[in-house]
């Protein structure tokens, strides 16, 4: 089973403006129009069996809509899973959390560019406490972010912080542990007791980097992810199984890491 475990999707009725909009800013021509018919059009086309969708609550007032949406594609969608979100500055992160836990969905994403709060925040100390609380997973974006490159919100130093004073349990660190930052990352996060994915890595890591990250955090800890739209599933997946890994280590990567960790 092919899972992808970081993807993007829209509602029908401003996928097309949103997706206009990421484009200009970040320079990224789509692969998909940022429908979930689009996402499920690549898939086919790709070998994914199944993605996961990863919404961003972008302020506090979007918390109900943004995981009843979620919780609604679950119940729709055999071949996809939706996670939450959460605002740093939502009230009650802790009830909160146990609202989206009520709703059946398996875990959260925080973009930190995007709520504009840094990593090692107090808030989102808070937040992965919460989550840990009621096992949800946390997806967070690491390291720069290309349509909003300054300040560097999840910087890996900032993420290394935040991992010290929480622990937590079932923490994936996006875009292979940080954007861009892939030396720090090196340093600071391989084989610490979190995961990673390998979203949007395109030809910002050489082949060589992305296998010692990989050898040196442990496979078992490596989630294949695309970012889709921003990259192809079809493509991210033949670099995958074109790196110099064993077959049970591509196998891991693929999705029997993800089948462990979200309880398929």
């Amino acid at each position: 089973m092919v899972i992808d475990f970081h993807t993007h999707t829209f509602p029908d009725r401003i996928a097309k403006a949103s997706i206009e909009s990421l484009s200009e800013c970040s320079g990224i021509t789509p692969h998909t129009d940022g429908t979930v018919t689009g996402l499920e059009r690549s898939m086919d086309a790709g070998g994914v069996d199944i993605s996961v969708i990863l919404p961003v609550v972008t302020k506090p007032a979007q918390f109900e809509t943004v995981n009843r949406v979620a919780a609604k594609l679950c119940e729709e969608k055999e071949n996809l899973i939706s996670f939450g979100g959460i605002h740093p500055d939502c009230s009650d992160i802790k009830r909160k959390m146990r609202e989206i836990k009520s709703l059946g969905l398996k875990g959260i994403k925080i973009h930190p560019a995007y709520q504009k709060v840094y990593m090692d925040d107090i808030r989102y100390l808070r937040i992965l406490e919460a989550a840990a609380e009621q096992e949800l997973i946390v997806l967070v974006h690491a390291g720069v972010d290309i349509g909003l490159p300054e300040p560097i919100y999840a910087a890996a130093e900032r993420i290394a912080a935040a991992i010290r004073e929480t622990a937590p349990k079932k923490l994936v660190l996006a875009h292979l542990g940080g954007w861009k930052e892939w030396d720090t990352v090196e340093e600071l996060l391989a084989g610490g007791n979190v995961y990673m994915d390998t979203a949007f890595l395109e030809d910002y890591i050489s082949d060589a980097q992305l296998v010692r990250i990989i050898r040196k955090h442990g496979a078992e800890k490596i989630l294949f992810g695309t970012d889709c739209p921003w990259s192809g599933q079809k493509e991210s997946m033949e670099r995958i199984r074109g790196l110099d890994l064993t077959e049970q280590e591509t196998e891991m990567i693929l999705g029997g890491n993800a089948e462990k960790l979200l309880e398929i």
